[in-house]
């Protein structure tokens, strides 16, 4: 099955708020967000997707800045500047994930609007 279409940047969606939760219930590894205890069912499915939703917007996200950082430390201006094969051991992608991860980056730093809202490079794929 498909996964819907993610919002572009400019209708991007607020995620829901992530409550943190105590250390002894997170603890617990049946204790998820307090889930386990909703009894009805429609409640259930509204908080785990608005959950869901909440984790894809912070995964889309994360991965932005993981491609600017990316970018950033590539930079052929930096006198620091880091080789892809050094960005990729040290966030534990392959060497041409980093490539397309500096790459994305780079449009994102461009105001690419292409770039921002999507998965990133190659969407779908992971960066193993």
């Amino acid at each position: 099955m498909a996964e819907p279409p993610r919002p572009r940047s400019s209708q991007r969606m607020r995620p829901a708020p992530l409550l943190f939760e105590p250390a002894e219930a997170a603890s617990d590894p049946e204790h998820f967000f307090d889930l386990e205890s909703l009894d009805d069912p429609h409640e259930l499915l509204a908080r785990a997707t608005e959950l869901t939703l909440a984790f894809r917007a912070a995964t889309d996200r994360s991965v932005e800045f993981q491609a600017i950082a990316a970018a950033q430390l590539a930079d052929p201006r930096r006198f620091d500047r880091l080789t892809t094969a050094d960005i990729a051991e040290r966030a534990q992608w392959t060497e041409d994930y980093a490539k397309k991860m500096v790459e994305f980056g780079r449009e994102l730093m461009r105001g690419d609007p292409g770039a921002a809202g999507s998965a990133g490079p190659a969407a779908g794929a992971g960066p193993r």
